[in-house]
């Protein structure tokens, strides 16, 4: 009955795998057919409505294939329940998509990471020559390494959350660039997509693997140069 088919969406609602659901009363669905040209004749010649409640139900983006299966499997077993009908294939489709791209992503960061580590301790190298004269003088007076290597490791620093900070700039322009094609692109394999900002998590972590890099770089350069810098007496 119709009073069932609802509380049965309801509970349907509850399920965490579940997003959304809608229910297509058997009188919607006769209504959709009979304004089909090629059905409306037929359904107008039905005595009674045949067409069953219906309950489409969409999952979670975060539901895996064999989860759904599974919740495939349990609705089945409710008495109050004819057919499921489960497409898993699109479901499949689109995760192997979105996990090259989460690869592709990973192997971009590391060869940036990578990247960002030469390029500032380049940088460094060539401010390390270029005070070259000054760190002979420091050391003559007695600085230790450690003294003389702590403005270039600030440098790094500074150098590092500039990345951080132009990283996060270019992700939310792509972020932004993209929502259309990926909107698009679900939305092919009848499914919705959300625009997602960054959380808090995904910042820090931008921020701290780009200062991570920037002394990173800053120090294996200055250990590598600054040990062959002696003062001359």
């Amino acid at each position: 009955t119709h009073e069932q088919a609802k509380n049965l969406r309801v509970r349907l609602e509850k399920d965490t795998l579940i997003k959304s659901t809608q229910l297509i009363t058997a009188a919607q669905a006769l209504e959709t057919f009979r304004g089909d040209g090629e059905f409306g004749d037929l359904v107008s010649a039905l005595n009674n409505n045949p067409l069953p409640h219906t309950i489409v139900v969409r999952p979670t983006s975060a539901a895996e294939p064999a989860a759904l299966q599974a919740l495939k499997n349990t609705l089945l077993r409710d008495p109050l329940i004819d057919l499921v009908k489960l497409d898993t294939g699109w479901v499949r489709r689109l995760n192997a998509i979105l996990d090259v791209a989460r690869r592709a992503v990973w192997i971009a960061t590391i060869m940036l990471v990578g990247a960002v580590i030469v390029i500032i301790g380049n940088t460094i190298r060539l401010d390390i020559q270029n005070r070259r004269a000054e760190i002979e003088v420091s050391k003559l007076l007695g600085a230790s390494d450690g003294f003389v290597r702590r403005p270039f490791l600030y440098t790094g620093f500074w150098y590092g959350l500039l990345g951080g900070i132009f990283a996060l700039l270019l992700l939310v322009i792509s972020l932004w660039i993209l929502s259309g094609p990926v909107t698009r692109l679900v939305g092919l394999y009848g499914g919705g997509f959300e625009p997602f900002g960054i959380d808090g998590f995904t910042l820090l972590a931008i921020f701290l693997i780009s200062v991570a890099a920037g002394l990173g770089g800053a120090w294996s350069a200055v250990a590598r140069h600054l040990a062959a810098i002696q003062p001359r007496v």
